[in-house]
């Protein structure tokens, strides 16, 4: 049998070290990763190899040849432009057509039984077999699960954490059969796992998925790249190590000389001809490669040096990575999560903090300090995005530097000349990083069109109107010491996950593009903007019947930036209104839980005294809407929703609803009582918003109070779903009470459990396992349906160590008991 191995990819998460250098020949123990895997293929008697190469092709073709030494023989297959996990072995298929054949990575470590996985493969009469593996953390993989002949059923690739259903993942290590080819389109982008594989399984043609034991480790990130070498020195990883362990644990190759009084404390790897000066004190989880010299008094700690280094004297490197050719000169320091490039230059007495990264050919000036630490990492946290764009406390995690560099990635990712539309909410915070922002984005090649303080969804409908995107800085709701920068697309929409990706990689290799100096952006200020938007508005929103209806109702604009629309909305629309809190409030930016639920009792005296229709409340930045009845009472957000699709259906009769998966099932029943049909959303926005921009969509809403009306916008925005709801009271004329009463009573409980992201997968796993033959729903995490109709979700939080449980009975009690019940198997398996 041959094996492809897939030596292709830029290894864009690993800059600087793979900016002059193919991530499979990163060195782990001093031996490219690419070696090792050949060294396990050659192991299992797959001798003969096809490597598929693009990116820096000639330096692995140079650096293994014909594949001689090694005892292989090495073809290899040179893709002109990316082609796909995919797209690349089909390029190599003229070698492969014969026989079957094993694919595999070239920048993954693993020590797995190659002969296992093709007799497994042989034995099922697999066209594909597939090779998994458990891990903590499955969102950078392919989510798998087998039955119990091993059979796939279900695969995802690259999951969020709300559609987790499992921690066994695809390692991109396959057997497969030539008839695999008949699926693969020649010289054209095809990805297995996206691909491929789907129509494989719409077909129900054999794949099966073989669950290995031993270890396997992407080699995708600084941290695991990291990671791999203290494995390898752990002995965690069968793998082959030259030199000798002239100690436990401390291996030296040959050439290699260490002074007596060197200090060597293992695990460690010294590669062949260095040379360890006296008093030198080399710790656990270093491995220093080929030819470097480290002088006296040199520290090393958890620190992977490339060849060909030089360490000058007292420097002191903890936990950080260091290029080849690269010289360290005397009592330089390089901090924790450090990465420098290859052929830099450090000079004397420089410190270099913790996750900086210094690319290749740079030269460091004697005692400089360099500080471009990223607070975001240095908080453990994997991705810039949050559940509300980039969040953080203003001036420690959110500073200006931050939003210029943000906002110099998000201009990279877009055309020169592009259009950026800019605004905020009231606070000072706001104003003063939106001004950052703006500077950015123009030195970036990029207009900007500055709407200054507006409510979100009137940035949102303004960026819609020709800009490549926009930026909007907002308190978080809720936190007022914190702030959202967040990113809208061409829509107004935010940020898809792909976008937010692209973002993310940007940032973190963080090349900006600048501008020349007549490329610098404009900035200009567009006029009349509210009226713009309220005219839109009432376009587009049904209004028939109010003026005629003589409705009263109490507006509560909270002190936000709401109340900026609502005296050209108001007037237009012909309506006994009484506005309270219209003023901005800059000290209060936000409100929290507690200010809101008084400002709504408030609204509701007024409401009740004046004999009002209803009574409406803003949130600040005239996003969401809370709604009080005729008698002054609180109609609570999840019971809002259903007020407002009850009416919206029944006047329709027809289309589409947009509600997520935590929704109660009533809401199924009120549409449907209407001739209306509910299409079931993730809890993201993102998805509320796709869907409520297809066509037949009525009305979405997620039970927190965010309406989408999509005759006007596919987003959540107060103010139109006020409009909508004044229209349908009016012409309806039945009051918010009255609506409330003829709605059956819902009983859906929630609860937060502490779950640790490194059991999370296992949790989602174990859920899956548990439900058993009942019906299972993985739109967002993973949704049990009892027989009798009872239901329970089991969410994983995508930002903090916690899962989320919602259940939903015909009663309290038997709700509750649902939650008791999977709330015991969330914790036995985070346990």
């Amino acid at each position: 049998m041959k094996a492809v191995v897939m030596a292709g990819g830029e290894g864009t998460r690993l800059r600087p070290m793979t900016s002059s250098m193919p991530k499979p020949l990163l060195p782990v123990a001093n031996r490219p990763i690419m070696e090792h895997v050949l060294r396990l293929l050659k192991r299992h008697g797959l001798t003969e190899t096809v490597v598929t190469v693009q990116f820096l092709a000639s330096l692995v073709k140079n650096y293994f040849g014909d594949g001689e030494e090694l005892g292989m023989e090495l073809t290899y297959a040179n893709e002109e432009k990316p082609l796909g996990t995919a797209g690349s072995v089909k390029n190599a298929e003229e070698a492969l057509k014969d026989d079957a054949f094993l694919v595999i990575s070239g920048d993954a470590l693993t020590d797995f039984d190659l002969t296992e996985l093709i007799n497994f493969h042989k034995e099922k009469g697999a066209l594909v077999t597939v090779c998994l593996t458990r891990v903590p953390n499955p969102l950078e993989f392919g989510i798998t699960i087998v039955d119990e002949e091993g059979k796939v059923e279900r695969f995802l690739e690259k999951p969020t954490w709300g559609q987790v259903f499992s921690d066994t993942v695809n390692t991109g290590i396959y057997v497969m059969e030539p008839e695999v080819f008949d699926y693969v389109e020649a010289d054209v982008p095809v990805d297995w796992s996206g691909d491929v594989f789907p129509q494989l399984m719409k077909e129900g043609k054999p794949i099966y998925g073989y669950v290995a034991e031993g270890y396997w480790e992407d080699v995708g990130t600084h941290e695991s790249y990291v990671k791999a070498q203290a494995d390898v020195l752990e002995g965690k990883v069968d793998v082959e190590l030259d030199g000798f362990e002239i100690s436990p644990g401390v291996w030296v190759a040959e050439g290699a000389e260490v002074h007596p009084d060197a200090v060597l404390r293992g695990p460690l790897y010294i590669g062949d001809y260095a040379k360890i000066e006296a008093d030198v004190e080399i710790r656990e989880h270093t491995v220093v490669g080929s030819n470097v010299v480290v002088k006296s008094g040199a520290f090393l700690h958890k620190t992977v040096v490339h060849d060909n280094v030089y360490i000058g004297q007292h420097s002191n490197l903890r936990g950080c990575v260091i290029g080849k050719n690269t010289d360290i000169m005397r009592a330089a320091r390089i901090e924790d999560g450090a990465v420098i490039g290859d052929e830099c230059l450090v000079g004397e007495e420089s410190i270099i903090q913790g996750n900086v990264r210094v690319y290749p050919f740079k030269t460091i000036e004697a005692g400089a300090f360099v500080n471009t630490s990223v607070i975001w990492e240095s908080r453990g946290q994997a991705h810039l995005f949050g559940a509300r764009g980039v969040s953080g406390i203003l001036n420690v995690e959110i500073t200006p530097e931050l939003a210029v560099r943000l906002a110099g990635a998000y201009a990279t990712t877009l055309k020169k000349g592009s259009t950026v539309t800019t605004a905020r909410d009231h606070s000072r915070g706001a104003r003063a990083l939106k001004r950052a922002v703006i500077s950015a984005l123009q030195a970036s090649a990029i207009d900007v069109r500055d709407l200054e303080n507006v409510p979100l969804p009137v940035a949102r409908q303004q960026t819609a109107r020709g800009s490549a995107g926009g930026i909007m800085i907002r308190t978080s709701p809720g936190v007022p010491d914190s702030v959202d920068i967040m990113f809208f697309d061409e829509r107004g929409a935010d940020l898809s996950q792909g976008s937010q990706r692209k973002l993310d990689r940007v940032y973190a290799r963080q090349e900006y593009r600048r501008a020349f100096p007549g490329e610098i952006g404009d900035l200009h200020f567009p006029s009349s903007v509210f009226d713009s938007y309220t005219g839109s508005l009432l376009r587009n929103v049904d209004t028939t019947g109010i003026a005629e209806a003589g409705l009263k109702v109490v507006v509560d604009a909270s002190n936000g930036s709401a109340g900026l629309v609502l005296p050209s909305l108001l007037g237009r629309l012909g309506v006994d209104s009484l506005t309270i809190n219209p003023g901005l409030d800059e000290s209060r930016p936000t409100e929290t839980a507690d200010t809101r639920r008084s400002g709504l009792v408030r609204l509701g005296e007024i409401v009740a005294s004046a004999r009002a229709a209803f009574g409406v409340r803003f949130d600040p930045v005239g996003e969401r809407l809370s709604l009080v009845d005729e008698k002054g009472r609180i109609v609570e957000d999840d019971r809002a929703l259903l007020v407002m699709l009850d009416l919206v259906a029944a006047e329709r009769r027809s289309g589409r609803v947009a509600l997520p998966v935590t929704t109660t099932r009533i809401g199924e029943q009120v549409a449907a009582y209407h001739g209306t049909q509910v299409e079931w959303t993730t809890t993201s926005p993102d998805d509320l918003t796709r869907v409520g921009r297809e066509d037949g969509t009525i009305f979405g809403g997620d039970g927190r109070g965010g309406f989408i009306i999509p005759e006007f916008s596919s987003v959540f925005d107060g103010a139109a779903a006020f409009v909508r709801l004044i229209g349908l009271v009016a012409r309806t004329q039945l009051t918010l009470s009255q609506i409330d009463a003829r709605i059956p009573r819902a009983h859906v409980l929630k609860r937060d459990l502490a779950t640790p992201w490194a059991v999370k997968g296992l949790v989602m796993r174990r859920v899956v396992e548990e439900a058993g033959d009942r019906s299972v729903d993985t739109t967002d995490g993973v949704r049990v349906v009892e027989a009798d109709g009872r239901w329970v979700m089991v969410l994983p939080d995508p930002a903090e160590a916690v899962t989320h449980l919602w259940a939903e009975g015909p009663d309290d009690a038997s709700a509750q008991q649902l939650l008791d019940e999977w709330s015991a198997v969330v914790d036995s398996a985070g346990r």
